[in-house]
């Protein structure tokens, strides 16, 4: 028996239960892994309070990394001992072990820390598929992306940056903007304080963005629109403030053919091709040093409801990880 966190009702960061659970042998396909540092992300919320429903009781954690201790039936290319993470796949990673499909793990480069590896790969490969794939980066392009230094807004800035961009990233107090400032963003808004949409029509000169990256949702989703220039794209990833609502369509047309998408991390990396890719193209820019990971927060896995309430709370910054 290994303990875990798991919720038998939805709710507040209360109904998150200190359990023992029974993890049992791998079976085909599978590994069983021990964690050794498991990642925090905001749609552990959005799972908890109901927002994305699920059978429940459940288990929570999409994010982690640990190491192998026995491997199921017909798989290949892992064993025992080695160092793995993962983003994606059943709910389950906060636990202190747990059995995972093979196809979804990625050997860790010796150059990571568990602690990064955990705080990096939903974050991160979100970054990826948002700059690399949904809208790819090009040099020379200004855009805007909101949250600016949470933990993906932090990866994504850098990287977009590296790629030759001019980024204007919004946030929420003076301490996140020094942040975000030190972290690719070549022009902060404080959004409690300014205008966000006087100021990047400011910043381009008129001629607005290409893209904008909302996670934020409700607050800051018909005000993103005033921000992107005709034929832009407006990538929703994200509802922190609370969901958008019912959108009449028609508002894209008026405000100069604007494309809308609301992309998924499960999407861009169903297939273990597009995983791997994703995984590398993470690694390479952590471990050339072109993007920095910050762990910022750490809590013990059984304390998972406090940091559940400080992420509500906007209390954190850059990446949190659960040790095991």
């Amino acid at each position: 028996m290994v303990q875990a966190i798991r919720f038998a009702k939805t709710g507040g960061p209360e109904v998150l239960e200190w359990q023992q659970v029974d993890v049992g042998k791998p079976g085909p396909g599978e590994v069983r892994l021990k964690h050794s540092a498991v990642g925090l992300n905001y749609i552990d919320t959005y799972q908890r309070s109901g927002l994305y429903p699920m059978s429940l009781p459940s288990g929570l954690g999409s994010e982690a990394a640990g190491i192998i201790e026995e491997v199921g039936p017909g798989v290949g290319g892992l064993k025992a001992g080695d160092r793995v993470a993962y983003a994606g796949g059943p709910l389950g990673a906060y636990s202190e072990a747990r059995v995972m499909p093979a196809d979804r793990l990625v050997p860790v480069p010796a150059g990571i820390a568990d602690s990064q590896a955990a705080a990096m790969m939903l974050k991160g490969m979100t970054a990826w598929y948002l700059i690399r794939r949904t809208h790819p980066v090009k040099r020379g392009e200004t855009i805007l992306f909101h949250a600016a230094a949470g933990g993906v807004g932090l990866i994504a800035c850098q990287w977009a940056k590296h790629l030759g961009a001019t980024v204007i990233g919004t946030v929420g107090d003076d301490e996140k903007a020094a942040l975000a400032k030190k972290h690719g963003c070549d022009h902060v808004i404080n959004y409690r304080r300014e205008d966000f949409v006087a100021r990047v029509n400011e910043i381009t000169g008129g001629k607005k963005c290409p893209v904008v990256y909302d996670s934020v949702g409700k607050d800051t989703f018909y005000k993103s629109l005033d921000c992107i220039a005709p034929l832009g794209l407006m990538a929703s990833f994200g509802q922190s403030s609370g969901a958008i609502g019912a959108v009449d369509i028609g508002i894209l047309a008026g405000k100069g053919s604007l494309f809308l998408t609301r992309p998924t991390l499960n999407t861009y990396t169903a297939t273990r091709k597009d995983l791997l890719a994703a995984a590398k193209e993470l690694f390479d820019v952590v471990s050339s040093g072109t993007v920095k990971i910050q762990v910022n927060q750490s809590y013990p896995l059984r304390n998972a409801a406090q940091a559940h309430r400080d992420l509500q709370d906007r209390k954190t910054t850059g990446s949190t990880v659960f040790t095991v």
